[in-house]
């Protein structure tokens, strides 16, 4: 391998530093210097009432110590009045003992057309401190699913507008994992389980064990190389080869986004279910016409151009691979015959109806410290065309489902740990 082709080691980490800052523009809300709470006090109805012991006022009163509760059914509702239209941010339940283990957060310009902001299953009781994405004058919690055998019941329901502390919010669904390069096997636990040996050379990436016989279990028990440490995920290319010699990225993040999709697919993401397999792009293309998928750049020389081949990338830069897996999930399945068919990408900027649960978008960004022709560059599966990716995930439960909770369906860019 050339030393034109290598670069220096300070300078791959200059680059990357860079591309943390560049790699998207994003627009700020402005920071404000209080939070302002909208529902206090305001109008309220329910659908319905234990007793009058236990109006809906009482939800909104400011007094811990009173509550509104439903009658003993599920599909209950509490809905508040604004007075207008405004925009908020961050909504806050206090259960009483009697809470909802389903339920969503909805708002309306006109009480009777309702868009979803939050929704889940998994609702924990106690007090839920919900960040969202809404506007509207009209802003209810829909109970779909109680947790005990009684009504619903809130001590408060709370409604706010603004920054806690005046800091901003970036607009822009994501949060992330940096999985650092961990080994090479002729390995693939997805396509050609406990057959090692079966596949071209593989590149693999956070969990540590990730062989052919590799299972959920294992991953879970995996040290890892992800920051975060708790995705204990596994993620693999193809190995590069340039002149023959393996050629390792440097700079490998894992982006989970809410892009490519209107608000309101975004507002109703569900989380990547534990277990999930999926490859995405063309191992088998025979040409860049094959593969509409992974696509080829240079990092800081935006005028090389893109494509679904290599790229010849000037003195200074980096090669850049780029691959967006499918964000539309059948609700069933965590792995199909060809490993693609249980997920779809989205049509129009929503689900189709083949595969209705939308799930945050997996982007895969691999920056190798090569440049220069490409004559001698190849991928283990062959041309830069034959780029793909495997996921196994392996997010523990209750992490992705706070990350999708907190990030993607409020609009809110994330870290690595999952916050603002």
């Amino acid at each position: 391998m050339t030393a034109r082709r290598v670069l220096r080691l300070g300078t791959v980490a200059v680059g990357l530093l860079a591309l943390l800052g560049a790699y998207l523009v994003w627009t700020g809300r402005p920071a404000q210097a209080a939070e302002t709470l909208l529902s206090q006090g305001r109008p309220v109805v329910a659908s319905s009432v234990e007793s009058g012991a236990f109006p809906a006022a009482a939800a909104v009163d400011g007094d811990g110590g009173t509550r509104w509760a439903s009658s003993f059914s599920d599909n209950q509702w509490l809905q508040v009045d604004l007075g207008s239209s405004q925009t908020f941010n961050r909504v806050v339940l206090k259960w009483e003992a009697a809470y909802a283990r389903g339920f969503a957060v909805q708002t309306s310009a006109d009480a009777t057309a309702w868009t979803t902001v939050h929704t889940t299953t998994n609702g924990t009781g106690g007090e839920q401190n919900l960040s969202v994405s809404g506007t509207g004058r009209y802003v209810r919690v829909l109970i779909t699913q109680r947790a005990t055998q009684w009504g619903a019941s809130l001590f408060e329901f709370q409604v706010y507008a603004g920054t806690p502390g005046g800091g901003p919010i970036v607009r822009v669904a994501e949060f992330l994992a940096d999985c650092p390069y961990t080994h090479r096997l002729p390995d693939d636990p997805i396509v050609f389980p406990n057959l090692p040996g079966a596949s071209h050379m593989h590149s693999f990436f956070g969990a540590t064990v990730t062989n052919a016989h590799t299972t959920v279990n294992d991953l879970v028990n995996s040290p890892t190389s992800c920051n975060p440490a708790e995705d204990k995920s596994s993620y693999w290319v193809p190995t590069l080869y340039v002149d023959n010699q393996p050629v390792e990225p440097t700079g490998t993040t894992f982006y989970y986004l809410g892009e490519g999709v209107r608000d309101d697919v975004i507002a109703r993401t569900q989380p990547l279910p534990f277990g999930l397999r999926i490859v995405a792009g063309n191992a088998k293309a025979t040409g860049p016409g094959d593969n509409t998928i992974s696509r080829w750049s240079c990092l800081h020389a935006g005028d090389a151009g893109s494509g679904h081949d290599f790229i010849n990338c000037p003195a200074g830069s980096m090669l850049e691979s780029y691959l967006d897996f499918p964000q539309c999930w059948n609700g069933r399945d965590l792995d199909s015959p060809d490993h693609k068919s249980h997920m779809a990408y989205p049509v129009n900027g929503d689900c189709p109806a083949t595969h209705p649960v939308p799930v945050p978008k997996l982007r895969q960004v691999l920056r190798y410290p090569v440049n220069g022709p490409t004559a001698g560059f190849r991928l283990a599966s062959g041309g830069g065309f034959t780029m793909h990716g495997d996921f196994f995930n392996a997010w523990p439960v209750a992490e992705m489902a706070r990350r999708v909770n907190d990030c993607i369906r409020p609009i809110i860019k994330c870290g690595a740990d999952g916050h603002p």
